[in-house]
């Protein structure tokens, strides 16, 4: 019974303002996905869309129910098991470096009978967990190197490092993430921007060992950088600046009030419209009206966990969750959004709650609900 009991004090009520924003950012979802996977329907399944339609459906459902759940489960309880699934998952990233599906390069999914699953998302929530957990536990000695600093360091490396290895883009958001609320507890700022330094110089190796993810940041900045990389295909719109310039394209096509649903014409042309470029897609069909709406629904989680629920958490544990439950969830929608507008350098961030997905979606949904629990122990 203990496991499903709420706090005792605070409004015991969910915060209405981020669930309709997720079920909302959910419907936007199917409607796009099924606008989107209608090229991709056609040539993998003979134009049957309703079949990854249905599919899309079911996994948001899987999604909420996540919502649900993990909106009853005391975040204190989670936070207390959180090791052990942490440690699970980064097991996991091993075995997926191991035995997992390579595609594009990089072995991001493990294959469990007709299952796939991609780790990183269970280890994103578990380090979020975590952290905020030793962060609480270890106020008193924060500033401490040795006491406080270092075995906090010691587990967010360990993550990061096992996610970014075959995923960098996803481990410079959660370390974004973490840090924020290790800044937000008080750790030292000499400490956090050491950590900043070491990160930057291990993604600059990561991306000298990857030739792939190397010419993506080349293409996106127009300057040669690496030694490991071919200048004909990084700079050639036919190659690596293929997917820019079709999600700018469709961007444009969009203009204000956009093209209309279903009518999306870069969505035959976009690598995954239905996932790494759905923002794009959503542009074109529902113009810079619909584009900035859909960011509104990340700024209105963003605002409501922070000012609200963060800010009048009923524990330090309770607060450091909720920024960094915010912070990386926000982060995804922003940076996804940044690459189908080529602000930033191409990645393979889905859009929250939006994009075609399985594992991503209920890690997303656990999120949510984990600070849905904190709001409804807020004063």
């Amino acid at each position: 019974m203990q496991i499903l009991t709420l706090h005792s004090e605070g409004s015991g009520r969910v915060d209405k303002f981020i669930l309709w924003a997720v079920l909302l950012l959910s419907a936007i979802g199917v409607v796009a996905v099924y606008s989107a996977i209608a090229f991709f329907a056609a040539t993998k399944a003979g134009g049957n869309t309703e079949q990854f339609l249905f599919k899309h459906v079911f996994r948001v459902l899987l999604s909420l129910g996540a919502v649900g759940l993990f909106s009853i489960i005391n975040y204190r309880l989670l936070a207390r098991l959180s090791k052990y699934v942490l440690i699970f998952a980064i097991g996991l990233l091993i075995a997926t470096q191991l035995v997992g599906v390579v595609s594009g390069g990089a072995a991001r999914w493990l294959e469990i009978g007709s299952l796939q699953l991609q780790p990183s998302d269970m280890a994103r929530v578990a380090l979020l967990l975590y952290i905020a957990f030793l962060l609480s536990e270890k106020q008193v000695y924060i500033k401490s190197f040795s006491k406080g600093f270092t075995p906090i360091i010691f587990w967010i490396g360990l993550t990061i490092g096992a996610i970014g290895i075959s995923d960098l883009s996803t481990a410079s958001v959660v370390l974004v993430a973490v840090m924020t609320m290790c800044f937000i507890a008080r750790v030292s700022v000499l400490h956090i921007s050491a950590v900043g330094a070491v990160g930057v110089l291990l993604a600059y190796l990561m991306l000298l060992g990857s030739p792939a993810r190397a010419a993506r940041v080349e293409s996106y900045v127009g300057v040669k950088l690496f030694p490991n990389t071919n200048s004909e295909e990084v700079f050639s719109n036919q190659a690596e600046g293929w997917q820019a310039m079709q999600a700018r394209i469709a961007i444009a096509n969009g203009g204000l009030a956009g093209t209309g649903p279903g009518k999306s014409i870069q969505r035959n042309f976009l690598p995954a419209p239905y996932n790494d470029f759905i923002y794009a897609i959503i542009a074109e069909e529902y113009g810079l009206i619909g584009a900035f709406s859909l960011l509104g629904l990340y700024l209105l989680i963003l605002f409501r966990g922070l000012l609200r629920i963060a800010r009048h958490a009923p524990d330090p544990l309770g607060l450091f969750l909720a920024v960094g439950v915010v912070v990386m969830l926000t982060l995804y929608g922003f940076v996804h959004a940044g690459v189908s507008s080529n602000l930033l350098p191409v990645t393979g961030l889905p859009l929250p709650f939006v994009s075609y997905g399985g594992t991503s979606m209920l890690a997303n949904g656990a999120l949510i609900g984990i600070l849905l629990n904190i709001s409804r122990q807020v004063e």
